[in-house]
């Protein structure tokens, strides 16, 4: 009598401990999705000051939020000349100028920053980067020479100056900079979020989804 009690009871132990262990591994599961999603979320926020939209299994844990509008992770002086000669009725002016610059690619962060955890991986979706602004730093006169009737004017320097602040954009159109904001976006992220599912980095374009 008493060894069927105790194989009675040791079935039902076992019976018990076979239906609840699919609950709890469904549950410990979604904890580890949780903790991914807040790692990758911090993440974020640490590299681009953005807390991003946060989706775990289809369902909306954190809201994109953020207190600035854009950031550079990326910048780079570059310098660049131009020389403006003009002669009228045999007299000359020449002005040649030298001016540093200071681009830098980053971020708009009024755009959609978002975070897919799934079991399978997870895919975090930002924005392309783009040139954030080419600052005018100094600007040095290299040549100020006046024609004996051809002075050089106020609205030649001006035009020298734009001409200036043209080329350095130009430059700065041949040097990807944008493309290295991104893959530096990238290095940080891994760099910071130690996990064994894969992490899919999707920049979009802006245009494209207006």
């Amino acid at each position: 009598m008493i060894v069927a009690l105790a194989t009675i009871a040791a079935g039902v132990f076992l019976f018990e401990r076979c239906t609840s262990l699919p609950g709890h591994v469904a549950r410990t599961s979604v904890d580890q999705l949780e903790r991914l999603g807040r790692d990758v979320r911090n993440a974020i926020a640490e590299i681009v000051k953005v807390q991003p939209r946060v989706t775990i299994n289809e369902r909306v844990y954190f809201e994109q939020t953020t207190a600035i509008s854009e950031l550079a992770l990326v910048s780079q002086r570059l310098e660049v000349e131009h020389e403006f000669l003009h002669t009228w009725a045999g007299s000359s002016k020449r002005l040649r100028l030298h001016g540093t610059f200071t681009a830098k690619a980053g971020f708009d962060l009024r755009r959609e920053f978002s975070v897919n955890v799934q079991p399978e991986g997870i895919v975090v979706r930002l924005p392309h980067a783009q040139i954030l602004g080419v600052e005018q730093n100094t600007v040095d006169v290299l040549a100020f020479e006046n024609g004996f009737w051809n002075p050089i004017s106020g609205a030649d320097v001006q035009l020298e100056l734009t001409t200036l602040g043209k080329l350095a954009r130009e430059r700065v159109s041949e040097r990807n900079l944008p493309e290295q904001a991104e893959q530096e976006f990238r290095n940080q992220l891994t760099s910071r979020v130690t996990t064994g599912s894969p992490i899919h980095v999707v920049f979009y374009d802006v245009n494209a989804r207006e």
